[in-house]
């Protein structure tokens, strides 16, 4: 069995998900295939299921909690610099944890350094982090926002996203194209506060969420 590790800020350990137990998980899904009324034993079709499935969630859609926000913000370099840093379209997917259906679509992140900041590829893994695993997307941009301020020192952060859930496209008439936008502020950069307008005009214009700073 693998150890699944997680050391997210704020997070009681009770919630930490456990290990990966393959055989179990594959003996799950072919049951839960027969109690649809599919049998995989004479199935070709299904015949590998059990194990695709299985492989897929444990090493590509779960996998984000391997991986460590505290680690990835880490390997800071300090600046001078104050202006807002951003990295748009960030593409990702995230698994919907009361339905166990994708949504994927785009990330936009930006953060307000204080002294500190990382490369760009290390806002994709935060993103990918906190995106691979079973999570609502409103919980997705709070996480980054916050891990940006209370891990990197960021005077303030601002996460948006705007993904297509299947749990809504896939199940509900004439929703084919629809497409969910969450934003997420934190620090300088909540409502209210200094760095809002910034964020706004950064992350938000031309947005389904646009709003007024």
């Amino acid at each position: 069995m693998e150890e699944l590790k997680q050391r997210e800020p704020g997070q009681a350990p009770g919630s930490q998900p456990g290990r990966v137990d393959r055989a179990r998980a594959a003996a799950a899904i072919t049951e839960f295939l027969r109690a649809l009324g599919f049998d995989p034993d004479h199935d070709a079709d299904l015949a590998n299921t059990a194990r695709l499935v299985t492989d897929a969630y444990a090493d590509e859609l779960l996998v984000g909690y391997r991986l460590d926000p505290i680690d990835i913000l880490a390997n800071h370099v300090s600046t001078s610099g104050s202006d807002l840093v951003a990295v748009r379209d960030i593409r990702t997917t995230i698994i919907c944890p009361h339905h166990l259906m994708p949504a994927s679509g785009v990330v936009h992140v930006a953060y307000a350094p204080a002294g500190r900041v990382v490369g760009f590829g290390a806002l994709a893994r935060l993103v990918t982090c906190f995106a691979r695993r079973l999570t609502l997307q409103e919980s997705l941009v709070e996480s980054i926002a916050q891990a940006l301020c209370t891990q990197l020192g960021a005077r303030g952060a601002g996460c948006v996203a705007e993904l297509s859930p299947t749990c809504l496209t896939a199940r509900t008439e004439r929703c084919d194209v629809a497409h969910a936008v969450s934003v997420a502020s934190a620090g300088e950069m909540s409502p209210g506060r200094s760095l809002h307008a910034a964020f706004v005009a950064t992350l938000l214009r031309g947005s389904a969420a646009e709003v007024a700073p």
